[in-house]
């Protein structure tokens, strides 16, 4: 894919589509960044991993991370772009991604988007529901980032701390 993912604007990071290669084990996340898996048992059972897949691919995983999304976003498909709000109080920020990549199997679903200009970081996230043999459910977020502006520099270790904190509020929001 490239650098560009078809639209104008360009990713902040050259490894697209890392995340997705990785969580298939087809290769590691690129080094130079911060690396993140969280996983998560979600639940047994067909309606625990359709209703978690339709909470990610509709952003409601995000939202019930506490992160904004606008009204009207489209679904997580290829060359979607979202604009994540996030922030305390008076304090917000927004982070811009689009999505690269989704997975829709029988057993597995999930996407991968990667950040744009603006963004307080530089990489790339993959969100993935799992339905295993036996029918558990499992929800994990694989990701490479490294700060890309000024204040997530200055954040150093506590901003990854807070990517991992999001990261088990998005597996959290999917078994609500």
């Amino acid at each position: 894919m490239s650098a560009s993912g078809g639209s104008g604007r360009e990713f902040t990071y050259a490894e697209v589509g890392a995340s997705l290669r990785a969580f298939r084990d087809e290769a590691p996340l690129p080094s130079g960044y911060r690396h993140l898996r969280v996983e998560s048992e979600l639940g047994r059972g067909d309606t625990v991993f359709e209703v978690a897949a339709a909470q990610l691919f509709s952003w409601d995983m995000h939202r019930g991370a506490g992160i904004r999304i606008p009204p009207g976003t489209p679904l997580a498909v290829p060359g979607v772009e979202v604009d994540l709000g996030f922030g305390l109080g008076p304090v917000r920020a927004s982070a811009r991604c689009r999505v690269i990549e989704i997975v829709d199997t029988p057993d597995i679903r999930g996407f991968t988007y990667g950040t744009l200009p603006g963004h307080p970081a530089s990489g790339e996230e993959t969100f993935v529901v799992e339905r295993t043999v036996d029918g558990r459910v499992r929800g994990t977020v694989l990701a490479f980032s490294r700060p890309a502006r000024w204040y997530t520099k200055l954040a150093g270790p506590v901003g990854h701390l807070l990517q991992q904190q999001i990261a088990r509020r998005y597996l959290a929001a999917l078994t609500a």
